[in-house]
């Protein structure tokens, strides 16, 4: 058998030395002109602050330089390059409108310190932002502090609680499916909540019976995933609220999953009472990188007392401000107001496709789910049959009577030019492929992505140790990961 790697692999230079090891002593990649002005003895400036040399830093010409960096650059897996088919993480196409809006001067060169008089455009995209989100999600406030999406659900816990204690009762448990995102039992745990399982029917959706027999007055919420980590829509979700909301407790929404939700159901008509979104995943803005994502938080009327101070308000004289007078607040939860370069994004996202498009964009993000289901259902085990919407969940049952598990197989996808899948989660599949190609993949790349799973089963079941030894076109193939974890070289230093 000869298969054929069809997607761009790779550059071929797999062996680039480190910077420091180009260094030789006296090399520049500048040159200043000669001082025009008197030379001043730095140290009677900077006094014991004054460094007298570098110490080990590389000296290197500018066209080493550029090489070295650009040679790098190639070996960079990211979007501008192919599928990222990482389940429950919604790895979109970031529109390059976006960032063209986030670098309009008066945007890229605002600052959080300025007076609120000087920065009402910069206050109306948190407004405006804010409206949108709200109406999108059908919750009736919103707090844009948060970081990212594990610091969202710590924020809307946070208002739980404080919304409990208002009531005379912190409580003292949350309930979490056993498809949780790892996050969701943490978070809880930090908020001081003591952590109870809740399993799944043979569906992969909230067992009702059981949830019926663990709720009580002790519940504060249930955390759920809507769609779950399967990817499956909780059908009985109506239910589901009604019984927290009938012994007093709150439904928390997981919002990771809102790539298979955005203009087609509001979680707020359905019986969430607090909810994060994820910007960076819905909402086509950059995934961390060095300066975080976002996850602001959605919630329902009850909880509004609770928001994060400030809050954005219009003053009596209509202009706009931040109000801190909020003494049932749970205090501020981020330095400034947010992520202000990801609200930029998001909004622009948000205004470009509009209603439609938003619609239109869910519509697609299942649709090229269910493809790959379709085209790999008779390649790899499928525990659940639900009916699946923006991601689908696989086993490696069938490839594991060869010794070949999921890491295996995902590593092996790297040689086909394909970052892996989401590997082993959600934990209640044994060997899960967890595979999400969001609106943003065409039918070719699609096709390639089955093609090459198909291509890797067959391999699997003619030579398994050419699987297991993979990847087999990258400049290291099997890391010690638990090492890596545990003990990194974060540093270079010289041999002598």
């Amino acid at each position: 058998m000869k298969h054929m790697t069809r997607k761009a692999t790779r550059h071929v230079n797999q062996n680039e030395g480190l910077i420091f090891e180009k260094s030789s002593p006296g090399k520049a990649a500048w040159k200043l002109p000669p001082l025009d002005v008197p030379e001043v003895d730095a140290s009677k400036i900077l006094g014991a602050s004054e460094r007298k040399d570098l110490g080990e830093m590389p000296e290197v010409s500018e066209i080493e330089i550029i090489r070295h960096f650009t040679r790098l650059s190639t070996w960079n897996y990211a979007i501008d390059l192919g599928m990222y088919p990482l389940g429950s993480c919604t790895m979109k196409y970031n529109p390059r409108v976006n960032e063209a809006v986030a670098r309009v001067e008066g945007i890229a060169n605002g600052h959080p310190y300025q007076p609120g008089e000087i920065s009402q455009g910069a206050l109306l995209i948190l407004k405006t932002l804010s409206e949108q989100l709200i109406e999108i999600t059908g919750m009736d406030a919103i707090t844009l502090q948060p970081a990212a999406g594990a610091h969202g659900e710590m924020t809307g816990l946070l208002m739980v609680r404080a919304y409990h204690q208002s009531q005379g009762n912190a409580r003292k448990k949350i309930l979490i499916p056993d498809s949780a995102h790892g996050t969701n039992p943490a978070t809880a745990a930090m908020v001081n909540y003591a952590v109870e399982n809740l399993k799944s029917d043979a569906r992969g959706m909230v067992d009702l019976a059981a949830l019926e027999s663990q709720m009580n007055e002790d519940v504060a919420a249930l955390m759920l995933t809507n769609p779950n980590t399967l990817g499956v829509f909780e059908q009985d979700i109506h239910k589901i609220a009604d019984i927290l909301h009938a012994k007093g407790g709150l439904l928390y929404m997981d919002g990771a999953n809102m790539n298979a939700l955005v203009g087609k159901v509001r979680p707020g008509d359905f019986g969430v009472d607090v909810m994060h979104l994820n910007l960076h995943k819905t909402f086509s803005t950059p995934h961390g990188g060095g300066g975080p994502g976002s996850g602001p938080v959605a919630i329902k009327k009850k909880l509004e007392p609770f928001l994060p101070t400030p809050v954005v308000v219009t003053k009596p004289d209509g202009t706009l401000g931040f109000e801190y007078d909020r003494p049932h607040s749970v205090g501020r939860v981020r330095a400034f107001y947010g992520n202000f370069g990801m609200f930029v994004r998001a909004l622009a996202y948000i205004q470009a496709n509009g209603p439609d498009g938003l619609r239109q964009t869910t519509e697609d993000a299942v649709l090229n789910a269910n493809y790959i289901r379709k085209g790999l259902e008779d390649t790899y085990d499928l525990p659940y049959a639900t009916p699946t919407m923006h991601e689908v969940v696989f086993s490696d049952k069938l490839q594991a009577k060869k010794g070949v598990r999921t890491m295996d197989i995902a590593k092996r996808l790297i040689d086909y030019g394909f970052h892996p899948y989401t590997t082993a989660f959600p934990l209640i599949v044994p060997g899960a492929l967890m595979i999400e190609p969001t609106e943003s993949e065409p039918t070719e790349e699609l096709d390639l992505f089955i093609e090459a799973m198909k291509s890797i089963a067959e391999e699997v079941e003619e030579d398994p140790q050419m699987v297991l030894d993979a990847p087999h076109s990258t400049r290291v193939s099997r890391l010690d990961e638990t090492a890596a974890a545990r003990k990194p070289l974060l540093r270079w230093k010289p041999e002598n």
